[in-house]
């Protein structure tokens, strides 16, 4: 059972590029991706940390590429990982030449901060024969010295005038695999700054919120920020920025996608936040849920919900339902229809047992 959205998001159009197996852009589904904190030159640390982000439901994973031995080491990493690699590349047009070689699908650059047009045509012409996009990644903490003195401080049109100025750069030798992003830690001037861009562009779009805090804060930012992109049709592959694990944001991304009904993945959860109506420890119930169903990547939708006063009507919306009842007797909820009454102390274990049954005749089905 699936519930559409009380509004249909009609995405902007944009070109398709290929990061890898992965198509970005155009009618595509959007991206989700993180990048490894883990140094890059520790292989097997690095490569552990993105099958784990990977794991949570990861498109795309990016590394950092600061020397030389970090360019070396993404041709071991990329043989033992399923998702293309993004290298992350500043100023040393050497490193964005050698990770291309040594299996990068995309290298994260400012062509204007890689130097004369002869290096730029040489990274280019690396990313041409190995199949390797690009993105151009404009940042508010980081823009050219004189776009910075033309408009005195980081601005929407700083940041989309950089990002056209690059832009031009790549398309003057004759280079169109690529996508754009606009990041500031500034949630107003991100929103502004994509928005003026998408006006003047139909490249793909990379969103984020840069350097967007802790978990909880960042997680809050980037959800404004990109929710209120991705509602206007905007935005072509995402990540979300937060001083945690990798694999939380992750997490982050998928949530926001599937509250948009612009992605369905995993097992989706209404709960209630409880109150003393409740018939069985929700929160404690949830939590335990979310890990136990962790697990599942085909769409479930399911609700947990305290009482019978929201219980019912969320429960008929859903797949799977468990709505709180007096002394212990809950009832269980299949494709909105009573089942049968579940006792509080088998509710993990029944709901485990129906929502992998549904994931089970959903697969079978489709």
């Amino acid at each position: 059972m699936s519930v559409r959205p009380f509004r249909d998001i009609k995405r902007r159009k944009t070109k398709v590029i290929n990061v890898g197996n992965v198509k970005i852009g155009g009618d595509n589904p959007i991206s989700v991706q993180s990048m490894t904190n883990t140094l890059t030159t520790n292989v097997k640390a690095t490569i552990n940390q993105i099958n784990d982000i990977v794991n949570e439901g990861a498109d795309i994973v990016r590394v950092s590429c600061p020397d030389k031995d970090s360019t070396l080491a993404l041709k071991e990493i990329v043989k033992n990982v399923t998702v293309p690699i993004v290298a992350d590349i500043h100023f040393h047009y050497k490193r964005a030449i050698e990770a291309a070689e040594n299996g990068a699908k995309c290298l994260r650059i400012n062509p204007g901060n890689i130097g004369d047009k002869v290096k730029i045509h040489e990274v280019l012409s690396a990313a041409k024969n190995n199949d390797c996009s690009v993105r151009i990644g404009v940042n508010a903490g980081s823009l050219e010295r004189d776009i910075l003195e033309k408009f005195k401080e980081p601005c929407p049109e700083a940041l989309v005038e950089s990002a056209l100025r690059n832009i031009q750069i790549l398309e003057d030798q004759d280079f169109f695999n690529f996508k754009v992003s606009v990041k500031s830690s500034d949630v107003f001037l991100s929103i502004a700054a994509y928005r003026q861009l998408s006006k003047v562009t139909d490249y793909p779009l990379h969103l984020g919120i840069t350097e967007a805090g802790s978990f909880v804060s960042g997680s809050i930012k980037s959800s404004i920020g990109l929710g209120s992109l991705l509602m206007d049709g905007i935005g072509d592959t995402i990540r979300i920025s937060l001083s945690d694990d990798p694999p939380e944001e992750i997490k982050v991304g998928n949530e926001i996608l599937k509250s948009l009904g612009l992605r369905n993945r995993g097992v989706r959860i209404i709960s209630c936040p409880s109150c003393a109506r409740q018939g069985f420890q929700v929160i404690d119930t949830v939590k335990i849920l979310e890990e136990k169903l962790s697990h599942i990547k085909t769409p479930v939708t399911l609700s947990i919900i305290g009482c019978v006063v929201n219980g019912p009507g969320e429960a008929a919306l859903t797949d799977i339902g468990i709505t709180g009842g007096g002394k212990g007797n809950n009832m269980l909820y299949l494709s909105g229809v009573q089942s049968e009454k579940v006792l509080t102390n088998d509710i993990i274990e029944k709901v485990v047992s129906e929502v992998e049954k549904k994931a089970s005749e959903l697969e079978k089905n489709s």
